[in-house]
């Protein structure tokens, strides 16, 4: 028996009692007539204790040798610790160890495994087997294995099925771009990895399932970022014969039930907001209202007077910064607009209005506007003595992401952000299509096959170009936060009107039958109205544990480039396979 017990299980209940434990040793402390160890598992750290008085003085010089992450057996007694250490969960107690046996001894490991450790994300994901013996990346990866548990107990009450999809399917050309894998059996064919299941659990819809899910992986050839990997995990839902809000209420609950069930958090009901509302008074569609900061527009009292700069944008918008006034030197608001100036974010400048005390203003644009009007400016943000105003103009979409980038970082400077605290809401109501200039071509919001809300149905089938543009869809993004946890929306099921907006979306009736003539042709056999959503469930582990990044909630996560630092992969595979494969794949040499 490799243990009676493990090492977070013993307590002051069990003194006297002989037991065996098994695991790795987190540190040891060499007194010469006495040897301190912490032996550690999944459960928990045991101090044991290797005495002259107890132990052969053969057994203690072997424990005076133990090294860090040396895996080993011990039995002894528990006895209750003199010096107790109320940080461990069994801090009243240790063994005093009468047998040892050494099961495998370590290499000195690259870093330390401690809740605190002190290796990069290179390293640590190089050597990910040891990195998960640190405490929070298993506690992280228990509580996406309890996430995960309790979400199949919350849809299996709510009558809904598992059903597996497959993972070999055909390239579609909407979204981002496709893994692909070469078929050996079908020579110059590609079958693609899925970015989501999306036309096999609509087709599961029209096959009577009614309420399908799963839990499944999902590819994405796109650039990668903290909150993004090339292979994802979600939580991917389907109903049939629903409206949108019951969608919602059903996902709603299933939220909450997640955090009751793994945090013991009460949410209260999502409020829910539109698209256009949303814009405004935030502008992104994925709005973290933990805080406020609205934006304010100025137009109205802003432009006609001497400032150029105003008077040729197309909107002038601002946020409040309560109290940061005197926060923030000449020095800190230039720094703060050449954080504003870099690519990333593209504004063109900023412009600040100080509250002082005694009711006049400091601003940077004090020249062209007097006291009087910045007062009337005042009036509009609610700002008081104390506070400072931040105004950026331009085009009126481009400007709103540039003030909800400098309203984010107002939030994170001001702490503003509590990870504790969350606010969840719907945002409904997106655009149906959006035109891009570029390709001179309508693209897709969600995906190609979300339905347009009823009332521009008839927009849809026989409008003009510029109707297009004001279509709204029955799409609905949950957002926590400032993060997009899930999204979704009712489908098209009826084959004129989907073959209406594959065609909006620069399809030909070739192109659209071709890639998805088997979702048009289930279509003609009684499609029910349904509708889904699909939770980012690596998202949500890191959402609900406070974190911006995913990859401690991933066993094995890939770097920003893509690359699994453990097994090295992406990898060269040899000629013999390219053959098989009917592949001839020249690799240029990189110039160094």
């Amino acid at each position: 028996m490799y243990r009676t017990h493990n090492c977070g299980e013993l307590r002051i209940e069990n003194i006297g009692e002989t037991v065996t434990l098994s695991g790795w040793v987190q540190k040891s402390r060499n007194k010469g007539f006495m040897v301190f160890t912490d032996l550690r598992d999944r459960y928990g750290v045991t101090q044991l204790l290797f005495t002259e008085e107890k132990t052969e003085e053969e057994l203690l010089k072997l424990a005076g040798t133990l090294g860090r992450e040396y895996v080993i057996k011990v039995t002894g007694t528990v006895t209750e610790r003199s010096a107790k250490n109320s940080k461990m969960s069994t801090g009243d107690i240790e063994i005093e160890v009468t047998e040892l046996v050494v099961l495998n001894e370590s290499k000195t490991p690259p870093f330390k495994i401690e809740d605190e450790t002190d290796g990069g994300d290179e390293l640590r994901m190089k050597y990910r087997y040891l990195d998960i013996r640190r405490n929070p990346v298993q506690q992280n990866l228990i509580f996406r294995s309890n996430l995960a548990i309790e979400t199949r107990k919350y849809l299996a009450n709510q009558n809904f099925i598992e059903v597996e999809t497959p993972v070999l399917i055909k390239s579609t050309p909407e979204g981002a771009r496709d893994f692909v894998v070469p078929s050996r059996m079908n020579p110059g064919q590609f079958y693609a990895l899925p970015q989501s299941p999306q036309t096999f659990k609509q087709i599961l819809m029209v096959a009577g399932m009614d309420r399908y899910f799963q839990i499944v992986k999902c590819f994405r050839d796109e650039d990668l970022r903290a909150d993004r990997q090339p292979e994802f995990t979600q939580i991917d839902c389907e109903m049939a014969f629903v409206t949108q809000e019951e969608i919602l209420n059903t996902f709603e609950g299933l939220t909450k039930h997640l955090f009751k069930q793994t945090l013991g958090v009460e949410l209260p009901d999502f409020p829910r907001m539109s698209y256009d509302e949303a814009m405004r008074r935030y502008g992104s569609d994925k709005p973290d209202v933990r805080f406020g900061m609205e934006f304010v527009e100025l137009n109205d009292v802003a432009k006609g007077g001497d400032f150029p700069v105003f008077n040729s944008a197309e909107l002038v918008v601002g946020i409040n910064a309560e109290g940061q006034a005197d926060a923030f030197s000449n020095k800190d608001i230039k720094k703060l607009t050449e954080w504003l100036q870099r690519p990333q974010v593209g504004a063109k400048g900023l412009v600040y209005v100080k509250c002082n005390a005694d009711g006049t203003f400091k601003s940077s644009v004090g020249k062209f506007y007097d006291d009087a009007t910045l007062q009337t400016w005042a009036d509009k943000f609610g700002a008081k003595a104390g506070d400072m105003m931040l105004v950026l103009s331009g085009e009126t979409d481009k400007v709103r992401k540039q003030l909800n980038e400098l309203r984010l970082e107002m939030g994170r400077r001001m702490d503003l952000m509590k990870p504790d605290d969350f606010k969840p809401l719907w945002v409904v109501d997106f655009p149906l299509l959006e035109w891009d200039e570029d390709s001179n071509r309508f693209h897709a919001m969600h995906h190609p096959f979300t339905a347009p809300k009823k009332e521009d149905e008839e927009k849809m089938l026989n409008g003009d170009h510029e109707t297009m543009k004001s279509l709204r869809a029955d799409a609905y993004d949950m957002v926590i936060n400032g993060s997009e946890i899930g999204g979704g929306s009712i489908r098209i099921h009826d084959r004129a009107l989907q073959a209406r907006n594959f065609k909006l979306l620069g399809f030909t009736d070739e192109e659209a039958e071709d890639q998805f003539g088997f979702l048009m042709g289930a279509f003609e056999y009684g499609a029910p109205p349904h509708g889904g959503l699909a939770f980012g469930f690596d998202r949500l582990c890191a959402v609900l544990k406070g974190q911006t990044s995913i990859r401690d909630f991933i066993a094995f996560p890939k770097n920003n480039q893509g690359r699994d630092m453990m097994i090295d992969a992406p990898s060269h595979i040899d000629d013999t396979q390219l053959k098989e494969l009917n592949l001839d794949v020249t690799v240029e040499p990189t110039e160094s």
